[in-house]
């Protein structure tokens, strides 16, 4: 049985009311939910595999990066699957309250967040850790040089360290700024920011290998990047 903590806790409290008010609601007609049964209403999301041999990262553990996939990621996209049904049949109901919608739309931002950056974070993990010139050009283009963003992305890292978050480098279709970002949780994303290189902070990216010692955990990322994947998420 999984241990309890604070955050699963509270976050529970919270969704209780939301979940037990959908589970009173009336059942909707089927004509009514087939109409809301496609695209953003419909989509049910499916897991992607890990792009490489569990094996093969340096500092990272077959059992950590396993259990990270299962049980965060694959537990995120289930998460999300219920709640947009959840949703679909709520949307369907016109006696469904605004603060019951509004609750299913929040936890659904969550999950969605969840489910993307840990896809983008195992995505650029399975290299060998070594950027090529050009695109170390291209940061150092953004920072002065490639070591003040390291060390910059390294810094906010470890202050995420024994908490939860996401360390995001971003390229903000906007500002058309490449730059570092801090992500609080699955749901604190910089606007208008496509997400080059996602390093997760939570602790269960780290803790069954390193403890509490998050710096470590950082270094052995660093070591297992993969730029290729990278490269291609920059503009042209």
């Amino acid at each position: 049985m999984t241990p309890l903590t604070r955050r699963t806790v509270i976050q529970a409290a919270a969704m209780s009311p939301v979940l037990a008010t959908a589970a009173a609601a009336p059942a909707t007609s089927p004509d009514s939910q087939s109409t809301m049964n496609a695209g953003a209403f419909g989509f049910q999301h499916t897991p992607v595999p890990l792009p490489f041999d569990t094996k093969s990262l340096r500092g990272i553990s077959e059992k950590l990066i396993q259990s990270h996939w299962e049980n965060n990621y694959v537990g995120a996209s289930k998460a999300l699957n219920t709640i947009r049904a959840r949703l679909m049949q709520a949307a369907a109901d016109s006696n469904t309250p605004p603060y019951v919608y509004t609750g299913f739309k929040r936890e659904q931002s969550i999950r969605t967040g969840s489910v993307v950056l840990h896809e983008l974070y195992f995505a650029n993990l399975g290299g060998n850790g070594n950027a090529p010139a050009d695109l170390r050009k291209r940061i150092s283009d953004s920072f002065g040089t490639y070591d003040n963003w390291e060390s910059e992305f390294r810094k906010i890292g470890q202050g995420l360290g024994g908490g939860s978050g996401w360390v995001v480098l971003g390229f903000n279709e906007h500002l058309k700024l490449l730059e570092n970002y801090w992500l609080a949780d699955h749901a604190t994303n910089p606007a208008f920011t496509r997400p080059v290189l996602v390093m997760d902070m939570y602790e269960h990216a780290y803790q069954m290998d390193y403890g509490a010692a998050a710096a470590k955990y950082i270094d052995a990322f660093f070591a297992n990047i993969q730029w290729d994947t990278v490269a291609k998420r920059l503009p042209a």
